[in-house]
């Protein structure tokens, strides 16, 4: 077999579409909602309207709304809330029995009924290293969104968006090289049909900032390339990041998708007060006290402008909703799915930000150029190929032939990805029968000796038992008390 990736034998149900629509709509309303506050303006410390252009507190913000997953996980964990990536266990028949102050008897304390759980055993609980181990996704996530802010001021939200669905191509490598998960000639060839996807939308990009076609839009080219590279950087560093988060949430004893969110936001909040926002200070740069980005003045800016307050709190939201549901992504499926997701986003938030344009608001959004129909057709092209990366799952394009195959044929590899998870499910139901007699084997076993030694005590048997006092060297079984 020449690939093993874990997206092969993860299936897209109910729960996982569900799950993907919520992080497609939430990450909609952030990267809308980031852009949007970045056009706003507001009163600063000096007292003067200034332009509310801070990538930096943006990605503080991100962290702070990521803390509320400690809150979420000691919630799920203390009330045993049904969540993904959590199992509690049942209470059993001895339990139920001693709450309601009743003696537990030999036959209910054998055998679980239906339904019970069968370990009868907690969720291991999270080494004291997982929580220190988390700072690397989140020194990852801290780079990433920097960069992207940084080049987001450069673009528009729909070629920003567009950008980072490189993601997939860089996650698809990470993949390959470092968790061993080789991929499919078919699936390489999804990852060219991204590459030249995201260069369209580049030279999209370009092209418009060239032409002043906008009048609110003051960039100059060497910007726009500048806001490219930034962006590119940035979605790198992030395949890095949901790769790790894979690997994390698949070890022998995974990081929960809650505990990972909220301590991915618990380090983000310290790395962004003890070291990103003193550099930033210290850097030379427009805003307040000569400083790149000044903490002080975006917080005068914040409570000085209501607009603000208000747009900050839906991107408050929106962003702890769209990281809750990715990583539920990433948990659901894999690290792919999660770089799926960023190539669907452009849709929802092109069409949202011409709408801002044409019925709210000419200051923000974004018109229809005559460049528009390059960005339209390199959209178009990141679908096809991110379709043709997720083949055979549902809703993909195979290969096969057909015209829009373009001459290629790749049955063979469908048929071995087919053939691999109908073997992974006929060894899962034989494998489950015989894991689950030996552990009822085993729990009849350790009943049976706790049954012994508790009707071996001095109260029953032994020398104080006058009826078997003369054979007190007879092997004494329990007796079947419940069997007739």
């Amino acid at each position: 077999m020449t690939g093993n990736s874990t997206a092969i034998t993860k299936k897209c149900g109910l729960t996982e579409i569900t799950i993907f629509l919520l992080a497609l709509i939430t990450g909609s309303a952030c990267s809308i909602c980031s852009k949007v506050m970045m056009d706003m303006h507001g009163i600063g410390i000096k007292g003067e309207r200034e332009k509310f252009s801070k990538p930096i507190f943006q990605t503080f913000g991100m962290f702070v709304g990521m803390t509320f997953g400690i809150l979420m996980h000691c919630a799920v964990v203390t009330w045993r809330i049904p969540f993904p990536g959590y199992t509690h266990p049942t209470t059993s028949n001895n339990n139920r029995n001693q709450s309601n102050n009743k003696e537990p008897t030999e036959i209910d304390s054998l055998l679980p009924k239906a339904g019970d759980d069968k370990s009868g055993q907690q969720q291991q609980a999270v080494p004291l290293s997982m929580y220190f181990l988390l700072a690397v996704p989140s020194i990852f996530d801290l780079a990433a969104t920097t960069f992207c802010m940084l080049g987001l001021r450069y673009l528009d939200v729909s070629i920003y968006q567009l950008l980072r669905g490189s993601g997939l191509i860089f996650v698809a490598i990470t993949k390959d090289r470092v968790l061993g998960d080789r991929l499919y000639k078919f699936q390489w060839l999804g990852v060219f049909w991204n590459l030249l996807a995201v260069s369209m939308v580049g030279i999209t990009a370009i092209l418009a900032s060239s032409m002043e076609e906008k009048a609110h839009n003051s960039y100059t080219g060497i910007d726009v390339i500048w806001g490219l590279c930034l962006v590119l950087i940035g979605s790198f560093i992030q395949a890095l990041q949901y790769v790790f988060e894979e690997k994390v949430m698949t070890m022998d004893i995974p990081a929960p998708p809650l505990l990972l969110i909220g301590m991915e936001g618990v380090w983000g909040v310290i790395f962004c007060l003890t070291i990103v926002y003193p550099i930033a200070y210290f850097i030379p740069g427009d805003d307040y006290n000569g400083s790149y980005e000044h903490f002080g003045n975006t917080m005068a800016m914040i409570i000085n402008t209501p607009s603000i307050q208000i747009m900050f709190s839906v991107y408050f939201v929106a962003i702890f909703g769209y990281n809750l549901f990715a990583v539920l992504v990433c948990f659901l499926l894999n690290s792919i799915w999660h770089a799926i997701l960023d190539n669907f986003r452009p849709i929802t938030i092109w069409l949202i930000d011409m709408l801002i344009f044409y019925c709210i608001d000419h200051q923000f959004g974004e018109e229809w150029t005559k460049y528009s129909w390059l960005q339209l057709f390199g959209m178009m092209v990141l679908l096809y190929g991110t379709a043709v990366y997720n083949a055979p799952h549902p809703g993909s394009i195979w290969l096969q032939g057909e015209f829009y195959s373009f001459g290629l044929d790749f049955t063979k590899d469908y048929t071995e990805i087919q053939d691999h998870v109908r073997n992974a499910e006929l060894d899962a139901e034989n494998a489950e029968p015989d894991a689950e007699n030996a552990e009822l084997d085993a729990e009849w076993e350790a009943k049976q000796l706790q049954f012994r030694e508790r009707t071996n005590s001095s109260s029953f048997i032994g020398e104080r038992r006058p009826f078997f006092h003369a054979n007190a060297n007879v092997n004494t079984a329990a007796p079947n008390r419940g069997g007739n």
